[in-house]
C-alpha cells in the first residue's frame, strides 16, 4: 500500500513539475509544429527508443543475477572509501539544520525523476532531435556503467556504515524505504547514478542554454539539490559523488561521438583535419 501511495504521489510530481516547465520553456508554435512532425520525429529516433527499452529491459531481467554475482565476488570497498573520506558526511549532517530534511528528501525522491522525464520531452520539442539522441545514449552510457560497477564491486553508504550517520529520509519517510528497495540495492552505492544522471542532465541543459534558457536555471538549482540530497541523507559517500560527476562527463563525451557515427557525421577530428587539409592546399593561404 505504502509503495503505491509513493509511486502515485511521484508520478503527480513529476506530471506537475513537467507542465510548469513546459509552460515556461515552451511556447505554442513549437508545440503546434511537434504536434505537425510528431509521425517523422517519433520515426527519427525510434531507433534510439528501441535501444534503451532493450536496455532496460535487460537490466531489469538481469537484476538478480547480478546481485548473485556481486556477493560471489565479495568485493567490498566501503572500508577503504571511509578509510579515504573519513567522517565528511557524518559532519555534514551535524551542521545542517535538521528543518531542511524535507526539502531534501523530495529533490531526491521527487527531482531525480523530473528531470529524468522533463530534458526528453523538451529536446523532443526542438527542431532537431540530436540532443534527444546524444542524451539518451547518455543515459544508457551511465546505467551501463554504473551496473557494472554495481556487480563488481560491493559499498555499503554511510548510514549503513557509520553509526554516526542517520538515514534521515528513512527515519522521516520510512514509506519512501520500499520504492528505492523495489529499484536498486543497499549496496549500489559508486558511483552514485543520482548524481550522475542528474549532472548529465545539466550538461545538456548548458548545451541547449540558447533554446532553453529558463530550462538551464531550473535544472541548475535541481541538481544542485539532488547532488547535495544524496550525502545530507546518508545515502551516498562524497567519493560516490565524485564518481558520478566524472562518469556523467565520460557519457555526455562518449554519446556524442557514438551518435555522430551511428548518424554519419564526420568527428570534431575529422573536421578539424578536413579544415587543416583545406589551409595547407589553398594557394591563397600558403606561404
Amino acid at each position: 500500500m505504502a509503495l503505491g501511495f509513493v509511486v502515485l504521489l511521484t508520478v503527480l510530481v513529476v506530471c506537475t513539475g513537467l507542465v510548469g516547465t513546459s509552460t515556461l520553456c515552451l511556447e505554442w508554435t513549437e508545440i503546434r509544429r511537434t504536434a505537425r512532425e510528431l509521425d517523422d520525429r517519433l520515426l527519427e529516433i525510434a531507433p534510439y527508443l528501441g535501444v534503451t527499452a532493450l536496455f532496460f529491459l535487460a537490466k531489469r531481467t538481469t537484476h538478480g543475477l547480478s546481485l548473485r554475482i556481486s556477493e560471489s565476488l565479495d568485493w567490498d570497498l566501503t572500508a577503504a572509501i571511509y578509510a579515504v573520506e573519513g567522517e565528511f558526511v557524518a559532519v555534514l549532517q551535524d551542521v545542517v539544520p535538521g528543518a531542511t530534511v524535507e526539502f531534501f528528501s523530495s529533490m531526491y525522491m521527487f527531482g531525480f525523476p523530473f528531470l529524468l522525464v522533463t530534458a526528453p520531452i523538451l529536446y523532443f520539442m526542438l527542431p532537431t532531435q540530436r540532443h534527444l539522441k546524444e542524451l539518451l545514449v547518455a543515459y544508457v552510457l551511465n546505467y551501463l556503467i554504473g551496473s557494472i560497477c554495481y556487480t563488481l564491486f560491493i559499498v555499503y553508504g554511510p548510514r549503513n556504515h557509520l553509526k554516526t550517520v542517520s538515514g534521515l529520509m528513512y527515519e522521516f519517510y520510512p514509506q519512501t524505504q520500499e520504492m528505492t528497495a523495489a529499484v536498486s540495492a543497499n549496496t549500489n552505492v559508486f558511483p552514485s547514478l543520482h548524481t550522475s544522471l542528474a549532472v548529465v542532465v545539466l550538461l545538456f541543459a548548458w548545451r541547449s542554454r540558447k533554446e532553453y534558457p529558463r530550462w538551464l536555471v531550473i535544472s541548475s538549482f535541481v541538481v544542485t539539490g539532488i547532488v547535495f540530497s544524496t550525502m545530507y541523507l546518508g545515502i551516498h559517500w562524497l567519493i560516490d559523488v565524485v564518481a558520478g560527476i566524472a562518469l556523467a562527463a565520460f557519457s555526455v563525451y562518449a554519446a556524442e561521438r557514438l551518435v555522430a557515427r551511428a548518424e554519419g557525421d564526420p568527428g570534431p577530428t575529422a573536421e578539424s583535419d578536413e579544415s587543416d587539409d583545406g589551409l595547407a592546399t589553398d594557394p591563397d593561404l600558403s606561404d
